[in-house]
């Protein structure tokens, strides 16, 4: 099996493991790990590590990402997406509580996993149905005024339903069970907001460059509240992740090994070593080269050895991929 990456269009209502465990299957390995997880409600790119490019998860974990989203504006739910249930709607300039399901004895057990699943297309469907002829009546300044508000760093609190853990615990375990639990706000940035559309009643589509942490759940209700109103995502597409796009992406019915970009392919920049050196590479020692910092790809005598990591003149092995001794 090659080592590399693998760039995956997630279909709705997959979760990020879903993928794994299906292109697990497809490609005959249990290496593979993925680059951030996707809601299941969500779509587009997820960047899958196959083999020994699974060393590489982190840092492709940190890129940044490009996102185009749909706030369905006037309801607002536990989720903060349409897959959760209602807690608060404003309809014909007044604000209203509800909620439109009780999940108070549902538990993140295996055999509740489709259950939880139905659940969620169910709130979808319903809820989308719920606020259908909500309107609202909104000035291209005043959306403007209220995206252009949120670019920058800040802080955010990232919603309950979020896997995020905090005292051993992930934080969509703490909301199913109904208890309290403070969450602590992380620092992200936007880069920008554009492409910003409204339907003329309840919906407005945008895209966003964020880093790395970022939950476009949260900003899309902190958006709706900065209108005056309330909101909840409808929709939501990772369109990049760093360097790769949806145009990059396959399909999980199309995935074969010939789509996996190998480790080789996946940085341009080079370091030919001498065969003195060899043991060194190998064995982890710090090699003295004149390159700036950066992952390099290793050759020796012209044979490719793998990813080698420049910190301060000193180049040390990052990920071996073949050794030629």
């Amino acid at each position: 099996m090659k080592d590399g990456i693998l760039i995956i269009n997630k279909p709705q209502w997959y979760t990020s493991f879903d993928v794994v465990a299906k292109c697990r299957k497809i490609l005959g390995t249990k290496r593979i790990g993925h680059t951030g997880t996707l809601d299941p409600m969500a779509t587009g790119v997820l960047v899958l590590c196959i083999g020994k490019a699974t060393g590489l998860v982190n840092m492709l974990t940190a890129e940044d990402k490009v996102y185009r989203t749909t706030i369905k504006l006037g309801i607002e739910t536990d989720t903060a997406d349409l897959t959760g249930r209602i807690t608060g709607y404003i309809k014909d300039g007044k604000a209203y509580e509800r909620n439109n399901l009780d999940m108070d004895n549902i538990v993140d057990t295996e055999k509740n996993v489709q259950y939880l699943s139905d659940i969620a297309r169910i709130n979808y469907s319903n809820n989308l149905a719920f606020s259908e002829d909500f309107k609202f009546d909104l000035t291209k300044e005043q959306i403007d005024e209220a995206t252009d508000m949120f670019i920058g760093v800040q802080d955010q609190v990232p919603p309950m339903y979020s896997s995020i853990k905090i005292d051993g615990r992930k934080l969509y375990e703490y909301a199913r069970e109904g208890e309290d639990v403070e969450v602590p706000s992380r620092e992200i940035e936007i880069y920008d907001i554009c492409d910003v559309k409204f339907d003329g009643k309840n919906e407005l589509s945008y895209t966003v460059h964020c880093s790395k942490g970022t939950y476009i759940r949260t900003l899309n209700e902190d958006i709706a509240k900065e209108l005056g109103i309330v909101g909840t995502t409808m929709v939501l597409e990772r369109v990049q992740t760093g360097d790769y796009s949806l145009e990059n992406a396959y399909d999980l019915e199309d995935i074969s090994e010939d789509a996996i970009i190998s480790i080789e392919e996946l940085f341009a920049d080079r370091i030919d070593l001498d065969e003195k050196d060899e043991s060194k590479l190998l064995n982890g020692m710090n090699i003295q080269v004149d390159n700036e910092d950066g992952i390099y790809n290793i050759y020796i005598n012209k044979k490719y050895y793998g990813l080698g990591e420049v910190i301060e003149g000193k180049l040390k092995r990052f990920i071996i991929v073949e050794e030629h001794s």
